[in-house]
């Protein structure tokens, strides 16, 4: 995958931003209610964006969450044609940004493996 341009980043970061302030101030669906913005990313065609979003809940209300997103994202796309001029306005695709999951679970993993941290005062090979 190429690296993204600088303009796009920005443009990325923008649409993330001004997402949040609209799902946190104007989309009333109570399923939304604990839902964080992780990421956007543009396509390069301007035409399509996905939406990462971190949900708290089980994994049932978060499926909720992302579909109450989906539902309301011609909403969230009028209003951010009000908000942001692009030459194209991309059509917002919702999807769960499970990064802290695999974060989490690859902690634990390591935990398993690492051998336990000795304390600071002893030192290996040391006589008590």
């Amino acid at each position: 995958m190429a690296p993204r341009s600088r303009r796009m980043e920005r443009l990325d970061e923008l649409l993330r931003q001004e997402i949040a302030r609209l799902i946190a101030e104007e989309v009333r669906d109570p399923r939304v209610g604990f839902t964080t913005v992780m990421d956007a990313r543009v396509s390069p065609d301007l035409r399509h964006a996905r939406v990462y979003v971190s949900v708290l809940g089980d994994d049932e209300e978060k499926e909720a969450a992302v579909d109450a997103l989906q539902r309301a994202s011609g909403f969230l796309r009028g209003r951010l044609g009000a908000i942001v001029e692009m030459k194209y306005l991309p059509e917002l695709k919702f999807e769960l940004d499970r990064s802290l999951e695999r974060a989490s679970r690859i902690e634990e993993i390591l935990g398993r493996v690492r051998p336990p941290e000795q304390p600071d005062d002893e030192s290996p090979g040391e006589e008590p």
